[in-house]
């Protein structure tokens, strides 16, 4: 079985033995039939297979998608027009499953119609936009607007303790246009939401913090965004900023309440260590913070330098705080 198919068969599409087409009582035999006779020589008969599958519905759904996959490009091209039909349907179960099942064929190997999928997939999210993000937010997404270091202006999606929707809900994200930046924080990701965030093409970067993310699922979603730079960390927060690849690492901004600010840590001091090891730049201390969880407790050796006063190194003991 080709493992595309294998993959939209898990999607719960559910084949029924018979199922009634204009007025008739057909059999599962029938839809098979039908889906060969999409490739007959007579052009008649193409077209009477196309308007008999596209009246059986829902039940023909799975074997539309096999035959999406198949070599033969005008068996492919036809069932794929039938089930890009059914993504306009007013029955939203049928909508639905049509578009988890074109999902599934362009994330799965390579077909001989695999850019048209993309293609009607694109053209379909692009007219639900709008809605796409307003359920989201009323979800407890934060979606702004706003450039990324490389210069690219795009949507920043946020989920953090607000968020309020489940792994199908993360579907929606593929519907909206421009993601540049995607951010999980305190937010626990299954595999169906990783799933989710690998079908955003063009985002150029995903911040994972404290969500669980499984090893196994992390190489799948580097797999599916090779060009995107993800960002994981086990949720540990200190709660300070400083300027990125610039060494030393300075402390320019202390969050007040944080992790940081309870253990005196000040603007301007300097991190040269954390439990012994080397700090470099900010980007060395971001990401041994991010090897801890919160609650964990790292020792910073921090250097200070006050005017008029002689400087001083000392180590602190930091308990860290968890993002929300």
């Amino acid at each position: 079985m080709h493992d595309c198919f294998r993959f939209a068969i898990t999607l719960s599409l559910v084949v029924a033995p018979v199922f009634a087409v204009a007025g008739e009582l057909a059999t599962e035999p029938q839809v098979v039939a039908w889906i060969d006779q999409l490739g007959a020589e007579q052009f008649a008969q193409r077209e009477a297979a196309s308007r008999s599958l596209a009246a059986a519905g829902r039940p023909a759904l799975a074997s539309l998608g096999a035959a999406v996959l198949r070599d033969d490009l005008e068996v492919a091209t036809r069932a794929l027009d039938i089930v890009r039909g059914f993504l306009a349907s007013e029955d939203e179960a049928l909508a639905g499953d049509a578009e988890k099942l074109l999902e599934a064929i362009a994330e799965g190997p390579d077909s001989a119609v695999s850019g048209l999928v993309t293609g009607a997939l694109d053209f379909h999210h692009r007219g639900m936009t709008e809605a796409a993000r307003e359920k989201l937010e009323s979800l407890g997404a934060v979606i702004t607007e706003g450039f990324l270091a490389s210069g690219h202006r795009g949507l920043h999606v946020t989920l953090n303790a607000r968020w309020r929707g489940t792994s199908e809900d993360l579907r929606l994200l593929s519907r909206l246009q421009g993601v540049r930046l995607v951010g999980a924080f305190g937010v626990p990701l299954d595999a169906a939401a990783v799933a989710a965030l690998g079908r955003l093409r063009g985002v150029e970067s995903v911040q994972l913090f404290g969500t669980g993310i499984a090893d196994d699922q992390l190489a799948a979603l580097a797999a599916k965004l090779p060009a995107t730079r993800i960002d994981v960390r086990k949720g540990g927060k200190l709660g300070v900023a400083g300027q990125p690849m610039v060494g030393p690492c300075v402390i320019t901004h202390v969050q007040d309440g944080s992790a940081a600010g309870k253990a005196g840590l000040q603007i301007g001091d300097v991190v040269v260590a954390i439990d012994g090891r080397p700090v470099a730049n900010f980007e060395s201390l971001t990401e041994q913070v991010g090897r801890h969880g919160p609650g964990d407790t790292v020792e910073l050796e921090v250097e200070r330098n006050v005017p008029g006063e002689q400087a001083r190194r000392f180590k602190s003991a930091v308990t860290l705080d968890g993002w929300e």
